[in-house]
C-alpha cells in the first residue's frame, strides 16, 4: 500500500465548517488577528524600566504568615 498518493478530494466536516464560517463572515480572520494582537502581542520590553523595577523590589520574608513581634 502506497501512501504517496492521497485522495485530495476528501474534506473533513471541520474543514467544511470553517470554509462555511469564513464565507458567512469574510472579516473573521481580521477579527481574529485583532483579538490576538490585543491579548497576546506585547510591546517590546523596556530593559531600563525592568532593571529599575527589579532593583526596587522588596525581598519577601521566608515565611510570609509569621509576624515579627
Amino acid at each position: 500500500m502506497k501512501f504517496s498518493k492521497q485522495d485530495t478530494r476528501y474534506e473533513s466536516e471541520f474543514t467544511k465548517f470553517l470554509k462555511d464560517l469564513k464565507q458567512k463572515d469574510p472579516t473573521l480572520e481580521q477579527k481574529q488577528r485583532e483579538g490576538r494582537a490585543l491579548l497576546w502581542d506585547k510591546a517590546p520590553l523596556d530593559l531600563d524600566a525592568r532593571q529599575r523595577a527589579e532593583a526596587s523590589r522588596i525581598k519577601q520574608q521566608a515565611y510570609v504568615y509569621q509576624t515579627k513581634h
